[in-house]
């Protein structure tokens, strides 16, 4: 059997997104055949040491403790691929000095706070030769492959327009109008946080994946909450509030190279409501169609919606293993090599659309990609 993979992990905390899910999924055990943690690298030595003995402990093999500099972890010859789960402020900071020490690497989405970001990881990576994975997991999940698989199939022959609708539950206090303690980062557009960035970031992937690149873009925006209230762990108002920097409702438009016309309407801030959907996506075609809908979240990276075929439910193996399945199948693909996982080449590509979007709400007019 191969030797597995040996991941440094910068930035595995005790609480938070690389905590709860994304470590865990790469520490299934059908996952561990292929993976060792080796080390961890944290802020400061005492999280260090803390974390590395937590996961020696669960996972039964040693692991060093590294903090500051990920060029650190990034140097240790035991170190094969340098997982990054930090806030996006600290992307480029993060992943520079890993690639410098021409480790191959793993970063959340969006890969830095801007195009330009991401352009300057991308140049870095491909100049060491690295290879790169990123947080677009939405398409190793089971529902994204098999809607895939019914439009290149011809199941509803050409396509011809999609529309998606989407919505962030204001529950999740993540923007505005409310927004948690932990999270006020985001409500100032130049940390790279936005409901664009994020939201419609993470769904622009899958939509792209399987339909294809856009020709064009055109984008209108409003601001329905200008401000955010914080609130604590326990969901009450602290009495601070802050002003929002960010648009919460997008409506954008478009193009496919292929000729089919996109459009997304994307909403953020309402309450949880009982009827309202999270997600409604339409594949239409010349021959049928394909709806993609939830009732209860929206990010299709860590859940699994219910599709439709024709009006017909499609049965779906693999949708009960939920958030840990999605991530699991992308450390796998990574692994394997023959899926597709998302490189940085993607997240420039996405960032090029939403780079489009901001472009078309500045100057008001159609942009051409």
């Amino acid at each position: 059997m191969p030797s597995r993979i040996g991941v440094g992990f910068v930035g595995l905390s005790a609480t938070g997104w690389a905590a709860t899910n994304l470590a865990p999924a790469l520490f299934q055990p059908a996952i561990q055949t292929k993976y060792q943690l080796v080390a961890v690298s944290t802020t400061n030595e005492a999280s260090a040491k803390a974390c590395a003995e937590k996961y020696a402990a669960q996972l039964g093999n040693d692991v060093k403790a590294y903090h500051g500099d990920s060029g650190l972890i990034a140097a240790d010859p035991d170190v094969d691929l340098v997982v990054v789960s930090v806030k996006t402020q600290y992307h480029k900071g993060a992943i520079l000095p890993v690639i410098a020490q021409k480790k191959n690497f793993f970063l959340e989405w969006p890969a830095g706070r801007s195009l330009e970001e991401t352009l300057e990881i991308q140049a870095a990576a491909h100049k060491q030769g690295v290879k790169s994975f990123i947080g677009l997991q939405a398409r190793n999940s089971p529902v994204i492959r098999k809607v895939k698989q019914l439009v290149d199939s011809g199941a509803i022959g050409t396509v011809r327009s999609t529309t998606m609708i989407g919505f962030v539950a204001r529950e999740n206090n993540f923007w505005p109008p409310v927004v948690g303690e932990g999270s006020v980062y985001t409500v100032d557009s130049t940390n790279g946080v936005t409901a664009l960035s994020i939201s419609v970031g993470h769904q622009l992937d899958p939509l792209t994946f399987i339909l294809g690149e856009f020709s064009t873009v055109n984008a209108t925006a409003t601001t329905i909450y200008p401000t955010a209230t914080v609130v604590g762990a326990d969901g009450k108002p602290t009495g601070q509030t802050l002003a929002a920097t960010i648009a919460d409702h997008y409506a954008i438009s478009g193009v496919l190279k292929s000729g089919a016309l996109a459009s997304i309407t994307w909403r953020t801030g309402y309450k949880n409501s009982p009827g309202r959907k999270h997600l409604l996506w339409e594949i239409d075609g010349e021959e049928g169609s394909i709806r993609v809908e939830s009732d209860d979240y929206v990010f299709m990276n860590v859940s699994n919606p219910t599709v439709y075929l024709n009006g017909e439910k499609v049965e779906i193996a693999g949708v009960e293993t939920g958030v840990l399945g999605i991530l699991g199948a992308a450390w796998e693909a990574y692994a394997d090599g023959d899926q597709p996982y998302a490189t940085i080449d993607d997240a420039v590509k996405n960032h090029r659309i939403l780079d489009a979007v901001k472009r078309s709400l500045a100057e008001g007019k159609t942009i051409v990609l």
